[in-house]
């Protein structure tokens, strides 16, 4: 099932500022939140719903890959596209250091095998 647009949910259009944003989710949060309506199962998805959205839209960078790549942006097991944090060529920052670890690593042993070498 596809999820809901976040700016729709939030009830806010697309070009509303963090302000209005952040009123549109206390408001919404308020009227579904399950103290306010135990039991109801309804209630309680559409608070977290409204959550999710909100957590997304109150980020900026978040906002920006949203309205970049919508739900896929973040929904990485389905085969979205690439996260908000990766390079031009899909990679992210983490394997990007992961890789620069590796490289280093080796680079060290390199030295440490010709200093033995020498010595």
């Amino acid at each position: 099932m596809a999820k809901a647009d976040y700016y729709a949910t939030l009830g806010v259009k697309k070009d509303a500022n963090a302000e209005d944003i952040k009123k549109a989710y206390r408001k919404l949060a308020m009227k579904f939140h399950p103290d306010r309506n135990p039991g109801n199962k309804q209630a309680e998805k559409k608070f977290k719903d409204v959550s999710e959205a909100y957590e997304i839209l109150k980020n900026d960078q978040k906002r920006a890959a949203y309205d970049r790549f919508g739900h896929a942006a973040f929904d990485q097991a389905a085969g979205g596209g690439p996260g908000p944090d990766a390079d031009a060529q899909g990679r992210s920052w983490v394997n990007n250091l992961r890789g620069l670890a590796r490289t280093v690593g080796a680079l060290q042993n390199c030295r440490k095998t010709q200093r033995e070498r020498e010595a």
